[in-house]
């Protein structure tokens, strides 16, 4: 590998430290930090939850103090199964707000407000409700990277594990869906569901950027290589996946297939978890549009980023900025919610019912 400070996106190999929230803090600076979230976790009784996005620092930081590193519901029902009176959400706003949608009860802080996500942005509540109002024949599935708001206008809440499977129940019922607000993810579930669905035009500025012609080059690099891919893809870079799923169920196929080396096409960020679970395997950065290593944008969300030791440890000292939900949203974003959880739970009862483990 080069060393280069520009590399193509074709030989860009994972680097375990490639991304990082504070770069201007010294090693000192970043150890006296750690210690002193160490020590607010205990003392403002809070636990630490993150996003498999975020800095590998903030995510062992989670592992080591008994917190949770996982995909945006997972955080919410983490948080909301433990004892902490506190939450504190390293991600982006919309995981804030449904940790406060499920546990209402405690205080949920996190870095930095300002961390969002471009498919809640692309997707105001006023301009998505109106939307539903032109299409009362169909039911409202929306994608869980949006608004609480949005989530209260919904019939159901989905993520992108249990979108599939969700929304070919609806189909099999006969029911017309409006989806929001990926695009991608909403054409990919529709093609593999057949279910007639109406598609709100969203998306990631990360996935998006991925290219099926560039990727076709890459495994030709690469002819060994199985490739990964998030739902939230470009369909040229979807139908070229031998996986497509979720950050859990990526993370689970790096550990349970045979092949040695990977392409990886979704957030960046997402390979220190990959690289802690099977560290002797080669991951390799599916490419983007962006043809330089240096462009923080090209595979790793510029929210996601805004997550750092610093912010962490100001927002536990102070226990601000906190997390808030109107009540009267909250509800409505709970039941869409609570029925996802509900189908989800009774689909695994079933599994074990039938011996599928």
């Amino acid at each position: 590998m080069s060393d280069s400070s520009v590399i193509e996106p074709s030989t860009r190999y994972f680097r375990p430290e490639a991304f990082t929230a504070d770069e201007t803090l010294t090693g000192d600076e970043r150890e006296a930090l750690r210690q002193r979230i160490r020590e607010l976790l205990r003392e403002r009784d809070a636990v630490l939850v993150a996003h498999y996005y975020t800095d590998a620092e903030l995510q062992r930081l989670a592992d080591e103090t008994g917190g949770c590193v996982a995909d945006s519901l997972e955080m919410a029902r983490f948080g909301a199964e433990h004892p902490a009176s506190m939450l504190a959400v390293a991600g982006v706003r919309f995981m804030g707000e449904t940790a406060k949608i499920l546990t209402p009860d405690k205080r949920v802080v996190m870095p930095d407000l300002e961390a969002t996500c471009s498919l809640d942005v692309g997707c105001p509540a006023d301009e998505f409700a109106a939307f539903c109002d032109q299409h009362p024949d169909r039911t409202v599935v929306v994608y869980a990277n949006t608004s609480a708001a949005v989530k209260a206008r919904a019939d159901w809440v989905v993520t992108s594990s249990i979108a599939v499977d969700v929304v070919a129940h609806l189909h099999e019922r006969g029911e017309k869906i409006l989806w929001a607000p990926d695009k991608y993810l909403g054409d990919y579930v529709q093609r593999q569901t057949g279910a007639d669905m109406l598609l709100w035009d969203g998306s990631c500025i990360v996935h998006e950027e991925f290219r099926g012609l560039e990727l076709a080059d890459l495994r030709r690099e690469h002819p060994g290589a199985r490739v990964l891919v998030h739902p939230e893809s470009p369909a040229a870079v979807v139908e070229q996946a031998d996986v497509v799923g979720s950050t859990s169920q990526l993370i689970r196929a790096v550990t349970e297939m045979e092949a040695e080396t990977f392409i990886v096409a979704t957030d960046a960020g997402i390979f220190h978890k990959m690289h802690e679970a099977a560290p002797g395997k080669t991951l390799i950065e599916a490419p983007t549009a962006g043809r330089s290593a240096t462009c923080r944008s090209c595979a790793h969300c510029p929210w996601m980023a805004m997550n750092g030791l610093r912010s962490l440890a100001a927002a536990l000292e102070a226990g601000e900025p906190q997390v808030t939900v109107d009540p009267e949203v909250a509800a409505g974003a709970r039941r869409s919610l609570d029925r996802m959880l509900g189908f989800a739970a009774e689909r695994a009862q079933q599994v074990l019912g039938t011996g599928d483990a």
